[in-house]
């Protein structure tokens, strides 16, 4: 005798949406713990010998006090005694993660790949985080967050908006927003709004797998955030926010020809600029010689007509 899931939960006094809840609930859990895996790794790199309790207070997980954050943590693996760490692995059940969009892919152009990380930064006893967004092809940053805590509407969602408002007149559909598989990143507000632009979303599963990204994290710690006196978390924001122009209209990169990631953009444009008007002097060469064999005068308000459209035909091309 087969039975329906509806009729399963009648019988065992539980609704369907308690038990979607209840998924939803071990999911978001699982994302946590994976995002919490990752910091811990990451904090051991440049503090091999931090203890679980100095971890703790360091992190301050929002999902976890100190004893259950240590108890996790010995059971993970993260004792300082234990030479091999077997911690929970970025697929572990119940963590969706999307594929990899972007191994081996020819990155040709602007807007056809953005990339984005979350890192950590320290302030006295305490851990920042900071989110970085940036288009694959120009190396510019696009967006980027700094957040006292983890939450998906402090780090990537602010980093996401000021992003697409960086791009604001472009067309995103189609393009591919690679990340770890950090939770932030498949967060349900974060998913709506790549859905409601037709962004499709790649996730990796090590980190030399979004090295752009990883790189960008150490260039704005190392080169810039370091070389600072930052003893607050608003001096934080106001050296990281120095930092990206810096970065962005000045730093030159050999994979740019020596230009900044501004100065590329810009010269791109400049090129598209000059093709569009050879393209445009030719069509207009054309159109005449049609209507001067037709024994027709090009008008003055033909002309005006020309020029409108040529104004369309930049305003597109800025926004594509």
């Amino acid at each position: 005798m087969s039975m329906s899931l509806n009729q399963l939960y009648r019988v065992i006094g539980i609704s369907k949406q308690a038990v979607h809840k209840m998924l939803y609930l071990n999911q978001k859990r699982n994302d946590e713990f994976e995002q919490l895996n990752r910091f811990i790794e990451e904090i051991r790199k440049d503090h091999p010998t931090m203890n679980l309790r100095d971890l703790y207070f360091k992190i301050m997980p929002d999902f976890m006090g100190r004893d259950k954050f240590e108890d996790y943590c010995k059971q993970a693996g993260f004792m300082l005694k234990h030479k091999k760490r077997h911690c929970v692995t970025t697929d572990s059940r119940g963590v969706k993660r999307f594929p990899n969009l972007i191994k081996e892919l020819d990155i040709i152009k602007l807007n056809q790949v953005w990339q984005s990380d979350i890192t950590y930064y320290e302030v006295g006893d305490k851990f920042y985080y900071i989110t970085f967004i940036l288009d694959s092809y120009s190396r510019r940053i696009l967006g980027y967050s700094v957040s006292p805590r983890l939450l998906t509407s402090h780090t990537t969602l602010p980093a996401l908006n000021m992003a697409i408002n960086t791009r604001f007149s472009s067309d995103l559909s189609g393009l591919i927003f690679h990340s770890d598989g950090g939770g932030q990143y498949y967060a349900k507000e974060f998913l709506k709004i790549t859905e409601d632009l037709g962004i499709v979303n790649s996730m990796c599963k090590h980190a030399y797998e979004n090295g752009k990204a990883e790189r960008i994290n150490g260039v704005i710690k190392n080169n810039y955030l370091r070389h600072k006196h930052i003893d607050s978390f608003k001096k934080l924001v106001k050296e990281v926010d120095r930092a990206v122009q810096l970065y962005n209209y000045e730093k030159p990169h050999i994979a740019l020809e020596r230009k900044s990631p501004i100065q590329f953009e810009n010269n791109l444009l400049s090129l598209e600029r000059q093709k569009t008007a050879k393209m445009t002097k030719s069509f207009d060469a054309k159109t005449n010689k049609t209507l001067f064999s037709e024994g027709i005068e090009p008008s003055e308000k033909q002309g005006k007509k020309t020029a409108q459209n040529q104004n369309v035909f930049f305003a597109n091309l800025i926004e594509s």
